[in-house]
C-alpha cells in the first residue's frame, strides 16, 4: 500500500518546511511542495497532517533489549523489553547492550531479541560482549561477532571506572578497541567500542591514554552515561576536541544532584564550540539506574525508559532550543555514527520510520519502516507478548 502523507512541517532533521511525502515498500519516495495526482489505479492511503511536525524516528543506541539489572539479587533482573516500549516514544530503531549481568544474560540472547523485534517491525541491532573481559562472546571472539553476525555492529558496554567493572588494564582495552575496529573496516559496520562510563575518580583516564598511545582512530570509542557526574562530563568534552563522539542518558537527575540531565547536557554541549555531530542520546531503556552506598550495595533504583529521549527533546523545545538544532543527536548524528545509511533522516530513499509530534512536542504517530504502528498516542501493533490492555506498555 502507498501512503500519501499531507501537510506536514519537516525536520529532516533540518528543518524544510510544509511538505508532502509518498512512501511505500517500506521507503519514503517522493517529498514535494504540492500535492501529486496519482493514478486511479494506484492504492494509495491520504493521511492528511494538517501542519503537524514530521521527524525521523527517533534511534535508541543503547537499550537493554534482554532486560538489565541484576545487581540486587536475582530478583532485581528487569524483565526483556517489548516493542511498545519503544513505539510508543517514538523510538522506530534501536541497539541492545548487555550491562552488569552479562553471565546470565547472553550475546546469544540479545542476537535472537534483536532479530525478535526486527520481525515485529522494530529495526534493532546489538553490541556484543558486556562489562567485563574476558568478553561474552558468540563465535569466540569480538571480531568474529562482528564480521560473522549481521546484528552485531560492535562491543559493548565495556564497563570503565566503576567497582562493578573486571577493571581492565590499557592493554586489555586496546585490545579490544583493536578488534572492533578491524571487523568495522572488514565490514563496512560501525565497528565502535561501546564503553559504559561509571562514577570513579579516574574517570576517562583509560581512553585519554588508549588516544595518546595508539594508533586507533578517535571514532572507534563511543562512551556513554558521559553525564552522570558533572566532573565526567567536562572531561568528556576535552575527549570531543579529540574527536570521541559522546554518548548523553536520558536517565531522571534529582534537584541537586551531582549531574546534568540530558537536556542541560545537550545544551551545554552546543554550546560548547564543538562539532555538532559528535554527539548521541540514548535511554539506558530496561536497565536499571542503581544508587549505590559506601560498601557497593544498591540503596534505591529505578529502571531506563526510552521514553525518556521524547521527553528530552519536548524539555529542550519548552527550553528555547530550536527543534531542528536538538533533533541531530536523537536521529542523524547516531545513524551517521553507527554507519546506518537509510536511518535518522527523511529523504527519498531513506526508510520510512517517522513520527509525528503534537502541538506539545509529544510523539502523536509513528510509522516503522511504512507500518503504523502508533496513531494519536495510542498503540496500533503491540508485541506478540504484550497484553491486550496495554499492562506492559511503558515503563
Amino acid at each position: 500500500m502507498l501512503e500519501l502523507l499531507l501537510d506536514a512541517e519537516l525536520y529532516a532533521p533540518q528543518y524544510v518546511g510544509r511538505r508532502n511525502l509518498l512512501v511505500g515498500g517500506g521507503r519514503v519516495l517522493w517529498i514535494g511542495v504540492d500535492e501529486p495526482q496519482m493514478p486511479e489505479e494506484l492504492e494509495v492511503a491520504v493521511t492528511d497532517l494538517g501542519g503537524a511536525r514530521l521527524i525521523p524516528g527517533l534511534i535508541d543506541a543503547h537499550a537493554h533489549l534482554t532486560g538489565g539489572g541484576g545487581e540486587a539479587g536475582y530478583a532485581s533482573r528487569v524483565p526483556p523489553m517489548r516493542l511498545t516500549h519503544f513505539t510508543l516514544g517514538g523510538v522506530t530503531s534501536a541497539v541492545g547492550v548487555l550491562g552488569t549481568d552479562d553471565l546470565t544474560r547472553t550475546t546469544a540472547q540479545l542476537v535472537a531479541t534483536a532479530r525478535a523485534f526486527e520481525e515485529e517491525g522494530l529495526s534493532a541491532w546489538c553490541y556484543t560482549g558486556g562489562y567485563h573481559l574476558p568478553p561474552t562472546t558468540l563465535t569466540g571472539s569480538v571480531r568474529g561477532d562482528i564480521v560473522h553476525i549481521d546484528r552485531v555492529l560492535g562491543f559493548g558496554e565495556l564497563a570503565l571506572s566503576d567497582h562493578r567493572s573486571s577493571q581492565p588494564t590499557l592493554d586489555e582495552v586496546l585490545r579490544i578497541a583493536s578488534e572492533c575496529h578491524v571487523a568495522g573496516l572488514m565490514t563496512g559496520k560501525a565497528g565502535v567500542c561501546h564503553t559504559h562510563m561509571g562514577d570513579g575518580p579516574r574517570g576517562f583516564e583509560l581512553i585519554r591514554r588508549a588516544l595518546d598511545v595508539s594508533e586507533l582512530p578517535a571514532r572507534v570509542w563511543h562512551p556513554t552515561h558521559v553525564n552522570r557526574r558533572r566532573a565526567l562530563f567536562d572531561e568528556a568534552l576535552e575527549l570531543a576536541e579529540r574527536g570521541v563522539t559522546l554518548d548523553i542518558t536520558a536517565f531522571p537527575v534529582a534537584e541537586g544532584e551531582d549531574a546534568y540531565s540530558a537536556a542541560e547536557a545537550l545544551e551545554r554541549f552546543l554550546e560548547a564550540d564543538l562539532d555538532p555531530t559528535r554527539v548521541t542520546v540514548s535511554s539506558d531503556g530496561g536497565g536499571c539506574l542503581p544508587h549505590f552506598d559506601a560498601d557497593g550495595r544498591i540503596s534505591s533504583y529505578d529502571v531506563g525508559s526510552p521514553l525518556a529521549l521524547a521527553e528530552t527533546i519536548a524539555e529542550l523545545v519548552a527550553r528555547g532550543q530550536a527543534l531542528e538544532d536538538v533533533l541531530p543527536a536523537f536521529t542523524s548524528n547516531v545513524a551517521h555514527f553507527l554507519r546506518l545509511p537509510r536511518k535518522g533522516v527523511i529523504a527519498p530513499g531513506a526508510d520510512a520510520d517517522l513520527v509525528v509530534l503534537d502541538a506539545e512536542q509529544r510523539v502523536r504517530d509513528v510509522l516503522c519502516r511504512g507500518v503504523w504502528m502508533v496513531r494519536g498516542a495510542r498503540p496500533l501493533v503491540r508485541g506478540r507478548f504484550e497484553a491486550a490492555d496495554g499492562a506492559s506498555s511503558a515503563t
